[in-house]
């Protein structure tokens, strides 16, 4: 009889045990998207956005190991990117991409509808849905608070396994993320440089095809 008595309050302390995980990561996953949603406020509250940033790619399978400078200007839905020697500019309605070193543009319509990636316009909220979001580490990077959450993709489709964003605290700008990927590579954005509001001409987003006169125009659409 007491082996049965303590058999079942020790099944009794598993079942609470197990439901108050249930109810932690329940909170935990509240918490995180209550913090992205402060972070995609705080970037549709500005008229624009300009950022510098660092990218890297990391693959030890392959043995890659890339790093490059670039800079993104975002207004609305419009953005002009310069990255890696190229320049890619969204209009509204149509991409420009001019690769400088083949002499060539590609103009192409948006694909909103894309599973994989995100676009430029997209990369300070793309996280808003089609993940899972969990509570991660926080850090101390040169004096400022960073907390990391971690994002899982419902899209078994999507070639990301995880994804980790590290948004500083008292801001709620997002300051570095990170793409851990199906195929074992790891890419990571550090944002360098976070303005907002800054003075913009009205052609800023603008193709003028007059500025490449001897390029090739390579028309997807």
């Amino acid at each position: 009889m007491k082996l049965f008595h303590k058999s079942y309050k020790t099944l009794g302390l598993a079942v609470i045990l197990f439901f108050a995980g249930i109810t932690v990561t329940a909170q935990n996953s509240q918490k995180a998207k209550e913090l992205l949603d402060q972070v995609s406020a705080k970037v549709k509250s500005y008229d624009n956005i300009q950022i510098g940033f660092t990218y890297s790619m990391q693959n030890l399978k392959q043995n890659i190991n890339q790093e490059s400078k670039g800079n993104l200007t975002l207004q609305g839905n419009q953005y002009l990117l310069n990255f890696m020697g190229i320049t890619k500019i969204f209009d509204g309605k149509k991409n420009y991409t001019i690769v400088p070193e083949d002499e060539e543009i590609t103009i192409s319509n948006q694909d909103d509808n894309a599973v994989d990636g995100m676009s430029p316009a997209k990369m300070l909220t793309f996280f808003t849905s089609g993940f899972k979001y969990s509570w991660d580490i926080v850090q101390n990077v040169k004096g400022r608070k960073i907390q990391y959450v971690k994002l899982v993709p419902t899209n078994a489709k999507d070639y990301r396994k995880e994804v980790l964003i590290g948004i500083d605290a008292q801001t709620k700008h997002i300051y570095t993320m990170m793409e851990m990927n199906k195929n074992g590579s790891k890419t990571t954005i550090t944002v360098n440089s976070f303005k907002t509001n800054q003075p913009i001409s009205k052609n800023h987003f603008t193709f003028t095809q007059s500025k490449y006169p001897n390029y090739y125009i390579n028309n997807l659409d």
